[in-house]
């Protein structure tokens, strides 16, 4: 039995994750009458895995989402336990923002937010089919478990690992989503229906312990950073959220006398190496098994212990996912120094679930062939919250653009790493989970964290999800900017006993002479506050504005060459190809370049030159054709 629901919407989004809470504040908050159905309203935005936000590269993402108006960096600063600051030793390219978050607090926080957000209607209620017209060509509405049917103009699938979820620990296997809540058991075989390719990855997690049965004295404390960084721009001077008390994490190591023994001793347990798990498995988050087999070299990997809220004694072992029995993980993880006594409050698992092949997407993040279905988070291939989120994001925008009858909103290569998510997976595709990172970005001293907002905020202004308020501060930062820039270039620095004793404390041997301030900045020893303190002139501009002041002026060379690449790039992205083109009909192509062009129907001679098999001559084919086809 089914009946017609009197509701309608504009979008309507599947899956309360990360992906989902994005997609639907997005198209919500873009005047769309929107609609988001998850299977339990009490895992909204839950961190099934890790309770943390951020990292090498993913805290690139997480700035960008909130440049975009996105909400993952604001509910991160609401609810963090620590706060960190990675890479800090190298380039400002790479610095990454990372925080443990309160788990149970992150998804209180982002529930409230979703739950009082205008044009959103939240429903725990499982979607069962996806609803088209007579040709199956675009997408008119979706079925629940009990028969309900809502008319739809769009539909964002953001289903994470629910689908057909299969958890496996050791010889037991048994259908589940992630964290013991039910799979979405029918959507898989709706999609199939329609014509969508489904294949099979793995991820996994480790287990929980409980605080009171370790011996923290054994162990390495790991700190918050003194001087706490936050992830959301309109954050930058909330001093309240600054002076949250941090709370501890620590590092203890396997060994190889006890852990790797226990491992190697068992793998014909593992369900990874007897064969039992189908699934590929993320390569740059692997197993604990995984590591121990893949770098026998290595005689100990490091093992973070990480706390999953402050007002719970459940303890997250980064570092160990496995899938091996659990009697098997309670003599590994005692093997650890501080874990002797350990006791698995939650054992660690694998699971399994069904992804599409995500070549399959326009950039806009559409599925090709069927008009008003996208897809975003893990169904897509990829892995992490944050590259979750970020796809989310994009295809809500993008899902309510289409509604509006608007160009999609289409971030390239080279103006953010969503850009490089989302372009590495519509265009090259993934063979396992993909994750993002920072060697992924050809031009990530462009696209550092500290200037997401420089780069995306006016673009989440113009399509409405900054408002009015936010986007002036913004150019007044960008103002302050500016004009401090300039006014550094133009400084000199006069060779006085103060501004001499100053430079020769920082290693600089001072010459009887007038510096330029510009120049003194660009050595490694300066930075901006010696500028400020030579010069005698305290400008009291925000920490954010003098950050960024010393890196433009300080990398200034080294991000001209980067601009003049992205000038090159440019150049191939502006050269469009028509989806009418009928590849296997150029001559000059070499077969492969056919069959995959004729395939993924690239939107540009830029795109089609990063789809793995089409080499620089078939390119040169594409733009002789380009040439002779001129109107």
């Amino acid at each position: 039995m089914s009946y017609e629901s009197s509701e309608e919407y504009d979008v309507v989004v599947i899956g309360g994750g990360h992906a989902g809470c994005e997609a639907a504040l997005a198209s919500s908050r873009m005047g769309m009458r929107t609609a988001m159905f998850l299977i339990n309203m009490d895992t909204l935005a839950n961190m099934p895995c890790n309770p943390s936000i951020g990292g090498t590269s993913k805290g690139h993402l997480v700035k960008e989402i909130d440049a975009l108006g996105g909400q993952m960096g604001k509910n991160a600063d609401k609810t963090f336990l620590q706060s960190k600051m990675l890479n800090t030793s190298k380039g400002p390219a790479v610095y990454s923002l990372r925080m443990q978050s309160d788990r149970k607090m992150y998804h209180i926080e982002m529930k409230k937010t979703v739950e009082n957000a205008k044009n959103l209607d939240v429903y725990q209620a499982e979607i069962t089919d996806i609803i088209t017209d007579g040709n199956n060509k675009k997408i008119i509405g979706v079925k629940t478990k009990i028969g309900a049917i809502y008319k739809t103009k769009t539909v964002v699938i953001a289903t994470g690992t629910y689908l057909k979820g299969m958890v496996i620990i050791g010889e037991v296997f048994y259908e589940s989503g992630p964290d013991g809540v039910f799979p979405a058991k029918q959507l898989s075989d709706s999609l199939k229906e329609h014509g969508i390719f489904l294949r099979r990855f793995k991820t996994g997690t480790p287990a929980r312990i409980n605080i009171h049965n370790m011996d923290l004295n054994k162990m390495e404390v790991q700190k918050g950073d003194t001087n706490i960084s936050l992830f959301s721009f309109e954050n930058e001077e909330n001093e309240v959220l600054r002076d949250r008390p941090q709370i501890d994490c620590y590092l203890t190591y396997t060994n190889e006398e006890n852990t790797h023994k226990i491992i190697l001793d068992n793998l014909d347990r593992s369900p990874i190496y007897s064969g039992k798990i189908k699934g590929i498995g993320p390569r740059y988050c692997p197993s604990i098994e995984d590591k121990v087999v893949r770098f026998r070299d290595k005689l100990r990997h490091q093992i973070f212990i990480e706390p999953l809220g402050k007002d719970t004694s459940e303890m997250y072992i980064q570092g160990m996912s496995s899938s091996m029995p659990e009697e098997v993980q309670i003599q590994m993880y005692r093997s650890l120094p501080g874990l002797e006594k350990a006791k698995l409050m939650r054992p660690a698992y694998a699971i399994e679930y069904d992804c599409i092949d995500s070549t399959m997407l326009n950039l806009n993040l559409e599925y090709k062939d069927i008009e008003g279905l996208f897809f975003a988070g893990q169904v897509n291939g990829s892995s992490g919250y944050e590259e979750a989120a970020a796809q989310g994001l994009m295809a809500g925008i993008n899902a309510a653009l289409k509604v509006q009858n608007k160009d999609p909103l289409i971030l390239d290569r080279s103006e953010a790493y969503i850009g490089v998510l989302i372009d590495d997976l519509v265009t090259k595709g993934t063979n396992e989970p993909y994750r993002m990172m920072t060697s992924r970005a050809e031009y990530r001293l462009h696209l550092r964290q500290d200037n997401a907002d420089l780069r995306l905020r006016e673009k989440g202004y113009n399509i409405g999800l900054v408002s009015e308020e936010v986007y002036n501060k913004f150019l007044d930062k960008k103002e302050k900017i500016e004009k401090e820039i300039e006014r550094i270039r133009n400084l000199n620095i006069y060779p006085t006993t103060e501004t001499n004793s100053i430079l020769a404390s920082l290693g600089t041997n001072p010459i009887d002479k007038v510096y330029k301030a510009s120049e003194l900045l660009k050595r490694n020893e300066v930075k901006y506050e010696n500028i400020i303190e030579m010069d005698g002139n305290d400008v009291n501009l925000p920490k954010a504005v003098k950050e960024e002041v010393e890196i433009q002026i300080k990398y200034e060379g080294y991000i001209k060459l980067q601009k003049e690449q992205i000038d090159e790039f440019k150049k191939l992205e502006e050269r469009k190809l028509s989806q009418d083109i009928i590849y296997s009909d150029i001559k000059g192509l070499s077969l492969e370049a056919r069959q995959k062009l004729d395939k993924q129907k690239p939107t540009s001679i830029g795109q089609a030159s990063r789809i793995s098999g089409i080499s620089p001559s078939d390119i040169s084919v594409l733009l002789i054709y380009l040439n002779q086809n001129k109107k």
